[in-house]
């Protein structure tokens, strides 16, 4: 059985154990305390690997940027997506949980299962919002888990790195990237003991919410797969007017590398087929080779909206009331974020990406060392339309740097 099959199957168990045995309150008290600690070794990983993650996905992109023209046009298409991603989710995720809700009575009992029952306070008024997001003291971000001001720092340190000769800079990424790495591998430890974890919190459910939470958790599955279909349909609509390429005909070019999406949830193996589909849609292998293995690399159009999503569903499960300021700062935390996932396993990306989107929009974290564990049901659509966009990408830029060279070719020379 594979790591999310195992966590799954904790996550089914701890629930049908709660539902029967939670009335043993030594049970329940033990469960209660293993869970907690858990999901607090969980979250003290966040604030580090994002600030790590960040500064070497925006070096990252300006490198690859800076490696010719086609690369260049490619990064910015692949950017111009990522931000189109999450202004989607936040435009979608509200009109599809109001045409189909959480079941009756699932809420409500999920939030006293996970404890948490006190309403959000107030939304403050904009002026103050808007202060606030400058830090005066990035240090003081951090440990208030003030995640918006802290990635504002963030962003503009390591844009500012990119300025920097190379001498200067690279001991500095280098220092992120090795933060990064040691992070990565504490959450690695912590996941390893997930279906401990997992199971503990899902027998507290179990027993407060008893089987109305198999319901929920079923909605949520529903819904945010919703938003990577949706993403996967928009793929298909860049490669008729992007690339111009048929529908019929990209749909038979990339069925070979979605059923490798499909099967294997990466992208990264999902590679070789992307070459071959996007070679037979008439993109020469130069360019294929340049654009696709960028795209793998630093891009995954679900990204955002799957991500903000997540975070716009909790919100909703929980009663937090978004004005429209917070919401866009949501949309740009969810398509900043995802430069530091992209190349990242699941599980880990999962919570790197996610939860300072909660922070920063002022949501409980705390489900989503549930919903992690139902994550390999939505991660197929996510990979299905990561695939399916960075082959569609890949022929829209491909055909936009042809045009561009007709356009140069076919431009009059200058008289003597």
């Amino acid at each position: 059985m594979s790591k999310a099959l195992i966590i799954l199957a904790a996550l089914l168990g701890g629930l049908l154990a709660g539902i029967w045995l939670g009335g043993v309150s030594l049970l329940h008290d033990s469960a209660d305390i293993i869970g907690s600690v858990w999901l607090n070794a969980l979250r003290m990983t966040v604030v580090p690997l994002v600030v790590a993650l960040l500064i070497t996905g925006i070096a990252q992109t300006a490198l690859a940027a800076r490696a010719g023209r086609l690369a260049a046009r490619g990064v910015a298409t692949m950017l111009v997506i990522l931000w189109c991603s999450s202004i989607m989710a936040a435009l979608a995720m509200p009109a599809i949980l109001a045409a189909f809700p959480m079941p009756e009575g699932s809420a409500e009992a999920l939030r006293e299962a996970l404890s948490i029952t006190e309403k959000p306070g107030p939304v403050p008024p904009l002026g103050d919002f808007l202060r606030a997001i400058i830090p005066t003291n990035p240090i003081a971000a951090a440990a208030n888990d003030a995640i918006l001001p802290l990635i504002i720092f963030t962003a503009a340190f390591g844009f500012a790195l990119t300025r920097l000769p190379e001498a200067k800079r690279l001991p500095v990424t280098g220092f992120f990237e090795a933060t990064a790495e040691a992070m990565i591998l504490m959450i690695g430890w912590v996941l390893a003991l997930a279906p401990i974890g997992v199971f503990a919190l899902a027998f507290v459910v179990g027993a407060k919410a008893g089987a109305e939470a198999f319901g929920a958790l079923a909605h949520y599955v529903i819904v945010l797969s919703s938003l990577g279909v949706i993403v996967w349909l928009a793929s298909f609509g860049l490669a008729l007017f992007g690339a111009r390429r048929g529908l019929g005909e990209f749909f038979k070019a990339a069925i070979p590398a979605q059923a490798v999406a499909i099967s294997t949830q990466s992208s990264l193996a999902s590679l070789p087929a992307m070459l071959k589909g996007v070679q037979a849609l008439g993109v020469p292998a130069a360019k294929a080779d340049v654009i696709l293995p960028i795209a793998v690399a630093i891009f995954r159009a679900t990204g955002p909206a799957m991500n903000l999503g997540v975070a716009l569903y909790i919100a909703n499960w929980f009663g937090v009331e978004l004005g429209p300021a917070q919401l866009a700062l949501g949309i740009a935390a969810a398509a900043t974020t995802t430069l530091g996932a992209v190349s990242l396993p699941g599980s880990i990306s999962f919570i790197s990406s996610i939860a300072p989107i909660c922070l920063a929009l002022g949501v409980p974290v705390e489900p989503l060392a549930l919903l992690i564990a139902v994550e390999t049901f939505p991660d197929i659509f996510r990979t299905l339309g990561n695939v399916t966009m960075d082959m569609a990408v890949t022929a829209t830029v491909a055909r936009q740097d042809d045009d561009a060279a007709s356009q140069t070719s076919s431009a009059p020379l200058p008289k003597a």
